[in-house]
C-alpha cells in the first residue's frame, strides 16, 4: 500500500494503475464525495489501454485516507492536498492530466483556476489538460438549504452530518448502486465547513471560465440530482470555445462512467486525449486540433 504523510501528519493513501510499458503520460483521478479512489479501477483500465499510466488517491476524510470522515481543515486543503499529490506522483516529461468527478472536479477546476489569480497560492502547480466529469460547480442548494449552511458554518462548521445524497441517485445501474451501498469505504458524511468549500469554489471556478486557458474536457449528467447541472453549462457557456470542449449526456445520472452507456462515455474522454496534440517544448501547452 502506497501512502503519503502530509505535514500535519495526516496519511493519504495512494492508488497507482500502470501501463505495460512506457507510458504516454499520467492521468491523476480526483475522486467526488464519500467515494474512494479505487472505484475508478474501470476508468484507468480503459486508460491503461490507450498507455495513460493512472494514480489516484482518497481525500482526507475518505476511504483508506485519515481524518474524519467527510471533514477539511479551514482555507484549502484539499488543493494543497492535490499539490502534494502531484508532486509525489508526477514524472518530468511526460503529458499530466487532472481528471475529476463530482466533488473531485471541483478540486480539480478550483486548482486550474488558481493560475488564473494576480499571485497564485503555494499549492497552485500547472497541469497538462483537464477533464472534470459531473463535476460539483453547482451545489444546487435550495434556500432553506443556503440558510442552514450560513447558521451551522458559524456555530459548528465541523459537525458531520448527513449529505443527503441517495444511492440511487449515482446511477440507473442497479449493480453499481448496489455496490456503492455494500462498499465499506463509502459514506454519506460531510460539515458544513466542507460544503462551503464547494459552494464557493464553484463560484469561483465559473467566474473565472471565461478566462480559461487549460484545454478541457467537460462531461456532465444531463438527469444528474447529485448535483446541479446547471453548473456545468454555465461554465461550458462561459469558457472560450479554444480551450473547451463540453458534452451534456441527457437521460445520464451523476456517475457517468458507471452508467449503462459507460462505453460512450469513456470513447469520448479517449477521442479528446487523442485528439490533443502534445508539444515537445519544456512547458508548453498541448493544443487542441480542430474539430473535423
Amino acid at each position: 500500500m502506497e501512502t503519503l504523510t502530509l505535514a500535519n501528519g495526516t496519511t493519504l493513501r495512494l492508488h497507482l494503475w500502470p501501463t505495460n510499458g512506457r507510458p504516454h503520460g499520467q492521468v491523476l483521478v480526483v475522486h467526488g464525495l464519500g467515494e474512494h479512489g479505487g472505484r475508478y479501477a474501470q476508468v484507468a483500465a480503459a486508460l491503461n489501454a490507450q498507455r495513460w499510466q493512472v494514480h489516484a488517491w482518497d481525500h482526507r476524510g475518505h476511504g483508506l485516507s485519515g481524518g474524519p470522515r467527510g471533514a477539511v481543515p479551514p482555507g484549502e486543503a484539499l488543493c494543497a492536498d492535490l499539490a502534494a499529490v502531484i508532486d509525489q506522483v508526477r514524472e518530468p516529461g511526460r503529458p499530466f492530466v487532472l481528471l475529476g468527478h463530482s466533488m473531485g472536479g471541483l478540486v480539480a477546476a478550483r486548482f486550474v483556476a488558481e493560475a488564473l489569480a494576480p499571485k497564485p497560492a503555494a499549492w497552485s502547480r500547472p497541469v497538462d489538460a483537464l477533464v472534470l466529469s459531473s463535476p460539483a460547480l453547482d451545489a444546487g442548494m435550495n434556500t432553506v438549504q443556503k440558510l442552514l449552511l450560513a447558521t451551522l458554518g458559524r456555530v459548528a462548521p465541523d459537525l458531520a452530518l448527513g449529505n443527503g445524497l441517495k444511492p440511487a441517485w449515482v446511477s440507473r445501474d442497479p449493480a453499481v448502486v448496489r455496490a456503492y451501498v455494500a462498499d465499506p469505504l463509502v459514506h454519506d458524511r460531510i460539515t458544513p465547513r466542507l460544503v462551503r468549500f464547494i459552494v464557493d469554489g464553484g463560484l469561483l471556478v465559473r467566474e473565472r471560465a471565461a478566462r480559461w486557458r487549460l484545454p478541457t474536457l467537460l462531461m456532465w449528467a444531463g438527469a444528474d440530482r447529485c448535483v446541479a447541472p446547471a453548473g456545468s453549462a454555465a461554465f461550458a457557456a462561459a469558457a472560450p470555445k479554444a480551450v473547451l470542449q463540453h458534452r451534456c449526456f441527457d437521460g445520464l445520472a451523476h456517475e457517468i462512467f458507471n452508467e449503462p452507456e459507460q462505453a460512450q462515455v469513456l470513447s469520448h474522454l479517449l477521442s479528446w486525449l487523442s485528439g490533443l496534440t502534445w508539444p515537445t517544448a519544456p512547458g508548453a501547452r498541448p493544443l487542441v486540433k480542430p474539430a473535423g
